[in-house]
């Protein structure tokens, strides 16, 4: 087995870990030590995030939205997104949107070769074209990801 190959594996199992340790999080959330100030509790979650270096939640957006970790507070689309459908990571291109004509086998064959994906990809102030192998969309609005039930798209943590 390759080095990447093995690398990739564990990113892979390390994002299931921590999905499960989200999960259980949600059940049992810690609670704020200061409600007495906005600022004080907006200090509290954001260090919880970037501690944990993930998006929760996970948001897309337009080529004017803001890239990073996200938060409730801090809305950011994650720039660090991977599928965890065809376990490849989620690309995106500014001011560009997919045509109508894209489809499954495109992707499949194309990514991530900018060159050959631009040939279905129509140029649009404001919007952001993302993809993986199996799925992609184009956003012009900051959206939620969890809204999106067909994508199956995670934040693999930002770098430090």
């Amino acid at each position: 087995m390759s080095t990447k190959h093995g690398n990739e594996e564990e990113d892979l199992d390390e994002i299931i870990k921590d999905i499960i340790d989200e999960n259980n999080f949600a059940k049992n959330p810690a609670k704020c030590i200061s409600k007495s100030s906005s600022l004080a509790a907006e200090t509290n979650i954001t260090s919880i995030h970037a501690h944990g270096k993930r998006c929760c939640p996970v948001y897309l957006g337009g080529s004017t939205a803001p890239c990073g970790i996200g938060t409730n507070i801090s809305q950011r689309t994650c720039d660090r997104l991977r599928c965890t459908a065809c376990d490849f990571h989620v690309l995106h291109h500014d001011d560009y949107q997919w045509d109508k004509s894209c489809d499954y086998l495109f992707f499949r064959n194309n990514m991530p070769e900018f060159s050959k994906l631009r040939t279905k990809m129509v140029k649009k102030k404001g919007t952001r074209a993302y993809a993986c192998q199996c799925c992609w969309r184009s956003i012009d609005e900051l959206t939620d990801l969890s809204m999106d039930r067909q994508l199956r798209w995670v934040c693999s943590k930002h770098a430090k």
